[in-house]
């Protein structure tokens, strides 16, 4: 989730009067980091996971469950447990932005060598079972990517009621404060981005429609005129940050070797990001209705909008310095690699005075604009005891501003006086129901670095059609039914030059547009003949020229298959075979209504799939279970 200062947050207006200060001094402190670690070469490869869970509670007699408001005193009790008492325990667990969420990862890095790939799935076996085991009777550790009826009235255990007109952090209809973490970064950050938009964030989510919806569909909210103004026929409003911050994800980090290594990956991958995100699609119902998109993207992205009307373009610059295009979490606005630079065609909206200052520094141009884009935001939190830092000790400041970007990659600079290397993080991945599933999606995007860096591959293409790539994956089905701009060629670069100069630059936008061309996801990861060789035929071919034991081949075999299979359509995603079950539900009435037994019945289903307790075949096929688990508590005699 970002920075966690402890201490006395500061009311938005006084985090206003101090973002002058928080900006020139988090430069000062990027620059003490850059200057000190800016020619480290030779980290080895370390990697990790992030996935985040839900806490539920069953009731089985009258067939509802519950988000469930204790993640805080789960986590308190997992960290005691775990590396309090024991400094090398093999998981962590750090709060998240929903008072019913905790995020895992592992105790230690991975490393480079390839066994480590067969690891990664008993490790988060271990966190399943870790967290489950201090679970209460009936409760559950869920990783869904959306809950399908938050914001439902008693969706929370206990029950809670949102509280829209009197003093709290997000005023919202539907979403009560008491489902934010109480650590006081998150009800901050809250109140402070609906103080400085000016008004409730707006999501509106078109609708699915159904053979029963009514058409058109409109929701009315007569006691709340700025929701009555807000809602959008056709599709379901959402007026929270807990929408979107509070679903769930799945991330990966690496370290680089070197600075210029980071950069290339960075730009590699983000021209991955909406393949990988339409791929592991797992969140079609939202306010207890069947939406017509499958990824969590779009609502996550509004949820945190903290743009005034002004920076959104519907009033005269009058009171703010800039027209900002995009939400703070976003896809990301240029390439960092000197072989991107030809493609960064999105104009980008910078601090100038940042800019210049970062050059006079010796930063090169690229650097530099990526660094003065980020620091147009303001800070949204700050706490008065980290005021004055040390800039030549510290970074809080420069991370204030770096860790409420929240875009699709994310370029961390190592922290301070420490022995962590550059970085990347892959952000984009929606979570998946079993250990299994969110195993093969971190594997396949960590054994895909690894060759792009051994063959030296080159996916660019404009960032402007990576945007709409960005648009086009979270369309419902979109693995099958949409077609992605992709590279043609991947293979053409050569040598070191790809990531230290990338060789020369074309100017032509006519030669740009002949490197890439619309292909399908089964196209781009399976391959075509004559038209592209596929990623997963790539990362077979680069095993084959591997040493790797058996068990750790067969595992990532068995990975792989599942992207293969997801991608062809011969396995379904999370979010069809979600769409599936509602379907196929007794009481659905083909009206886009999810109703509290419906919404039982689902993430019942859903947890004894994750625990092993039956089989999915539509969703994961015959051949990929290895070890029989059972840590659930809430299987239902009913």
């Amino acid at each position: 989730m970002g920075l966690l200062s402890q201490g006395s947050p500061l009311s938005w207006e006084e985090t206003q009067r101090h973002a002058d200060h928080v900006r020139r001094h988090g430069i000062l402190q990027f620059l003490h980091i850059y200057h000190a670690v800016k020619d480290r070469h030779k980290d080895v490869l370390k990697w990790g996971d992030e996935v985040e869970y839900m806490l539920v509670s069953f009731d089985h007699e009258n067939k509802k469950v519950h988000l469930v408001l204790s993640g805080e005193k789960v986590l308190e009790t997992l960290q005691e447990k775990g590396e309090r008492t024991n400094p090398n325990h093999p998981t962590l667990w750090r709060p998240e932005y929903g008072s019913y969420m905790i995020e895992g990862t592992p105790g230690q890095p991975y490393g480079g060598t390839m066994s480590e790939f067969n690891t990664v799935e008993a490790n988060m076996r271990k966190r399943r079972k870790e967290a489950t085991s201090i679970l209460e009777e009936n409760q559950a550790l869920c990783t869904i990517t959306s809950f399908p009826r938050l914001g439902c009235p008693g969706f929370t255990l206990p029950e809670y009621r949102p509280h829209p007109v009197e003093g709290g952090a997000s005023k919202s209809l539907f979403f009560p404060d008491e489902a934010i973490n109480k650590h006081p970064r998150f009800s901050t950050l809250t109140r402070n981005i609906r103080h400085r938009r000016g008004e409730k964030v707006v999501i509106n989510v078109p609708i699915f429609k159904d053979k029963n919806t009514p058409s058109p569909f409109i929701e009315t909210f007569p006691e709340d005129e700025e929701a009555a103004r807000a809602s959008k026929p056709d599709h379901i409003y959402m007026d929270a940050m807990g929408f979107g911050m509070g679903n769930c994800c799945l991330q990966v980090t690496f370290q680089a070797c070197s600075i210029s290594e980071a950069r290339y990956l960075y730009d590699q991958l983000a021209t991955i990001c909406p393949i990988v995100m339409a791929l592991s699609a797992a969140s079609p119902f939202y306010r207890g209705y069947v939406s017509d998109i499958d990824c969590r993207w779009g609502v996550i992205s509004a949820s945190v909008d903290d743009r005034t009307r002004e920076e959104r373009g519907l009033e005269p610059l009058k009171n703010n310095h800039y027209r900002i295009s995009k939400s703070r979490y976003d896809s990301i606005d240029s390439y960092l690699s000197k072989c991107g630079e030809k493609y960064n065609d999105i104009d980008l909206t910078i601090d100038k005075e940042i800019y210049e200052q970062l050059l006079q520094e010796g930063l090169d141009h690229l650097l530099a604009q990526h660094v003065a884009h980020l620091f147009i935001r303001d800070p949204l939190t700050l706490f008065e005891e980290k005021i004055h830092l040390d800039d030549a000790n510290e970074s809080d400041h420069f991370e204030n501003i770096q860790s409420t970007n929240w875009q699709t990659m994310r370029f961390k600079p190592p922290p301070p006086n420490s022995d962590i290397g550059w970085r990347v993080e892959f952000r984009p991945m929606e979570v998946q129901l079993t250990d299994f599933e969110n195993s093969a999606y971190v594997v396949f995007v960590v054994l895909l670095t690894r060759v792009i860096l051994s063959y030296k591959l080159d996916f660019l293409i404009p960032l402007s059609k990576v945007d709409e790539n960005m648009k086009v994956a979270q369309k419902r089905d979109a693995v099958l039914r949409d077609m992605f701009y992709f590279r043609k060629d991947i293979c053409k670069a050569g040598g070191n030059a790809v990531v230290d100069g990338c060789g020369k630059a074309q100017n032509s936008t006519e030669l740009a547009a002949e490197e890439y061309t619309l292909m399908s996801i089964d196209t781009i990861i399976n391959g075509k003949e004559g038209v592209f060789p596929g990623l997963i035929p790539i990362l077979n071919s680069y095993l084959e020229n591997m040493e790797v034991d058996v068990d750790t081949r067969c595992s990532i075999l068995n990975y792989l298959k599942l992207i293969k299979k997801r991608a062809s359509g011969e396995l379904m995603t999370v979010a069809r075979w979600m769409r599936e079950f509602i379907a196929n539900h007794p009481d659905y009435k083909q009206d886009s209504v999810i109703t509290d037994e419906m919404n039982y019945s689902l993430i019942l289903k859903c947890n004894q799939i994750a625990n092993e307790l039956c089989e999915c075949p539509e969703l994961l096929g015959s051949a990929f279970r290895k070890v029989k688990y059972s840590g659930s508590k809430t299987d239902s005699s009913n």
